[in-house]
């Protein structure tokens, strides 16, 4: 079976860091073309946009789009008018409303489109899912607090409209508890901090439930220093799981029983390759869903401004 051709559009930090190295070592994908505005890879075509990308090189069947959230809709919904699958970065978009108008192209074009949650591939959630199946879940307790200074240094996007602020890296969070929760989540409650200079908050609160009032409360912050807090913590009727290192490593009952080396791309891309070959869709908005209820919903208060 011939290699997917395959570009990507948007070459910044996520894209060098992760999806150049996981195309590289995946024998499905033949990296052809690059799309970018202000960066080249040295030894692959490169291009300004995909408008002139796609009309030099119309025989790439596929694009990972690795561009910022704001311009992530125009792109994909460009690729898939000119026939082609499509593979989107986390935030699927800007809004709930993009994807759905991605998704009904997609449908009709019978093309591959598939909104990526890289910690869901994390080596301890599918354990995590597996173990919490049958048990009494009484509480949960989600910490995300990271250093925005060594994550996206000079990443201005992330404070404009449309780029989440410190939601891009909680969604990761919710990406995870959405997928190994048994019951779906409703937004409760929510606390949205945002710097004086910034569009998007540096830090939130949100209280989550479950069926029959399962509490879930989720603490997010950009201003952490020191050691990095990416942990899930779940106390059940029948024993505690803690995930941590955002999903990587798991305990139970401070017994550790999973830990394994980051793969996320990796399995992202081996699970991309089967929907372009099937022109199958894989989108799920529940995690997407929770922030943009936070947005809607959540009261906001002012604090110090951002100094990069």
């Amino acid at each position: 079976m011939s290699p997917i051709k395959l570009a990507i559009v948007g070459l910044g930090k996520i894209a060098r860091d992760q999806h150049l190295p996981s195309l590289a070592a995946n024998p499905n994908y033949q990296l052809v073309a690059v799309a970018s505005p202000n960066n080249k890879l040295e030894g692959t075509p490169s291009y300004p946009n995909i408008e002139t990308m796609l009309r030099e090189q119309p025989e790439i069947e596929a694009v990972s789009l690795c561009c910022t959230p704001q311009v992530r809709y125009e792109i994909a919904n460009y690729a898939l008018e000119q026939n082609k699958h499509v593979m989107l970065e986390k935030p699927p978009g800007a809004t709930l409303n993009e994807v759905a108008g991605l998704m009904d192209l997609a449908q009709q074009r019978r093309l591959a489109l598939f909104a990526t949650w890289h910690s869901r591939e994390a080596a301890a959630v599918e354990p995590a899912r597996d173990w919490l199946v049958g048990r009494k879940i009484r509480k949960v307790q989600v910490t995300w607090k990271e250093d925005v200074r060594v994550w996206h240094p000079g990443q201005a996007w992330i404070w404009k409209a449309g780029g989440l602020g410190v939601f891009d890296p909680g969604i990761n969070a919710l990406s995870i508890i959405t997928r190994i929760l048994p019951q779906p989540l409703v937004l409760k409650d929510a606390e949205l901090h945002v710097p004086s200079n910034c569009e998007t908050p540096i830090a939130a609160e949100l209280t989550l439930q479950g069926p029959g009032g399962l509490p879930v409360r989720a603490e997010f912050d950009f201003r952490q220093t020191g050691p990095q807090s990416w942990d899930i913590d779940i106390e059940t009727d029948d024993g505690h799981l803690l995930l941590s290192k955002g999903g990587s490593v798991m305990h139970v009952d401070g017994k550790q029983t999973v830990s394994a080396p980051d793969r996320e791309y990796a399995n992202l891309y081996a699970r991309f390759a089967p929907l372009v070959r099937e022109r199958r869709m894989d989108v799920d908005l529940a995690a997407f869903r929770l922030v943009a209820d936070a947005f809607m919903c959540g009261r906001r208060s002012v604090v110090d401004p951002f100094i990069e």
